[in-house]
């Protein structure tokens, strides 16, 4: 529909659209989701150099990510398997939910009673079953997202979940600066694990949403089977064997099928896109802290501040995706997160001063925000609906799996080199991604 034909009643309609229970879930459980990334990402980094652990030892500690990124290795378990009594009380997508959402409770509430100086080993092993229940939570809410409602509130979802999930970095990271800075590091852990709480009254509340089987998906996995000899389930090895290919290979058919030579180019670009931003994180507080910020100031720019300009960056990369398509705002968001990037090889040779800080913090989330909205559309449009969760689940994983693995090096960099040539190194990271989407662009015209 052209705006100009849009009326006063479609206007109040749209907006209507924000106060149905299931869309305003999703703020709740986008909190939920987001609560758990930054505690054993950066905000972890943080504490841990606060308490003069080694450079070298917080970029290993990164690894934790990369949990997240091999989550499409159980995501069709979870997509198939019901869970003993839950799944028949709750249903299969809340069963997993709730067990996920208290097992991270459970990983917050163990990492605070742990001191890091004391048993590094042990609060590693906490932050591990943090990433585990966190990435579980994320397979269930994207499928809960994706069937609780028809196509047409997809985008009302997406955007209400985004919402909740920003709150929940501004709480696990300012709010744990603040709570740190006022009391402890314990303390801070103790009530992120307490605001888990948001996400387990959700996941009670909400009703399970129907779960409608889609004969096209049916008649792929039908043939897949009958490619591999699997017509009879009359033994318990062809039972697994068909439902190890219903649920783990049907996927990533489909996609291949449909995507034909273009795939490998599409899983390269994934895997690329995020690379600088998220090596560059691992090392961002470690690197505040020891410019002499105190972690209040650290709170207030990075994270206070650097929220708003993300949303607003956010904002503006959905403007350019409905104005100019997809791959054109793609390609800017690849060369704004490589160029921002850069921007920190300047905070590291002046002297340390607030607006210097709130300049590079200004552009780094602005262009982070603009790329992470034009990301989304472009992975959302890859994705098939009938296997939505597992091929998600792929894209997600592949998306920080490179990330997190070169990330891990960042205090060896630092280290030996220096901070300056560390971030000249994470904005040349980005150059990968520019030249995909150049040529993706080329191919599909």
């Amino acid at each position: 529909m052209h705006e100009d034909n849009i009326t006063a009643g479609s206007w109040k309609q749209a907006l209507a659209i924000y106060t149905r229970p299931r869309v305003v879930a999703m703020i709740f459980l986008g909190f939920a989701a987001g609560l758990p990334f930054l505690l054993v990402f950066s905000t972890l980094s943080a504490w841990l150099r606060d308490v003069d652990i080694a450079r070298t030892t917080i970029g290993f500690f990164s690894w934790i990510g990369i949990t997240y990124s091999i989550k499409v290795f159980w995501a069709p378990v979870i997509d198939r398997l019901p869970l003993p009594l839950l799944t028949r009380a709750l249903g299969k997508r809340r069963a997993w939910m709730l067990t996920a959402q208290i097992t991270i409770a459970l990983g917050l509430a163990g990492m605070a009673l742990t001191d890091p100086q004391a048993d590094l080993t042990r609060l590693a092993l906490f932050a591990l079953l943090v990433a585990f229940g966190s990435a579980t939570q994320d397979i269930t809410v994207d499928a809960y997202r994706i069937e609780a409602v028809d196509k047409n509130l997809q985008g009302a979802m997406a955007a209400t979940y985004v919402l909740g999930y920003r709150l929940a970095l501004l709480a696990a990271g300012a709010g744990a600066f603040y709570i740190a800075e006022a009391s402890s590091w314990s303390g801070a852990y103790l009530a992120m694990a307490a605001l888990m709480g948001v996400g387990i009254v959700t996941t009670l509340i909400i009703r399970e949403p129907q779960h409608v089987p889609d004969p096209r998906t049916e008649a792929l996995e039908a043939r897949l089977e009958h490619a591999v000899g699997l017509n009879s389930r009359q033994s318990l090895w062809t039972r697994l064997a068909a439902w190890f290919s219903d649920a783990v290979v049907s996927p990533f058919v489909e996609f291949f099928q449909r995507n034909g030579a273009l795939a490998v180019l599409i899983l390269l670009l994934v895997g690329a896109y995020k690379l600088s931003d998220i090596t560059m994180g691992v090392m961002a507080n470690p690197f505040y802290l020891d410019l002499g910020f105190s972690k209040t100031d650290i709170a207030n720019v990075t994270k206070v501040f650097g929220f708003f300009m993300t949303i607003a960056g956010a904002g503006l990369g959905g403007v350019m995706v409905i104005r100019f398509g997809i791959l054109r705002p793609l390609l800017a968001g690849a060369i704004l997160v490589a160029s921002t990037n850069l921007l920190f090889v300047w905070l590291a040779v002046s002297e340390p001063n607030l607006v210097t800080l709130a300049i590079v913090i200004s552009a780094d989330n602005l262009g982070g925000g603009f790329a992470t909205s034009a990301f989304i559309a472009w992975l959302s449009s890859l994705t098939n609906t009938s296997y939505t969760a597992t091929q998600y689940a792929l894209f997600s994983s592949l998306m920080t799996l490179p990330a997190k693995f070169i990330g891990g090096f960042s205090g060896i960099v630092v280290d030996h080199a220096g901070y300056a040539s560390f971030f000249l190194y994470a904005g040349l990271l980005g150059a990968p991604a520019i030249l995909l989407v150049s040529v993706l662009i080329y191919r599909q015209r």
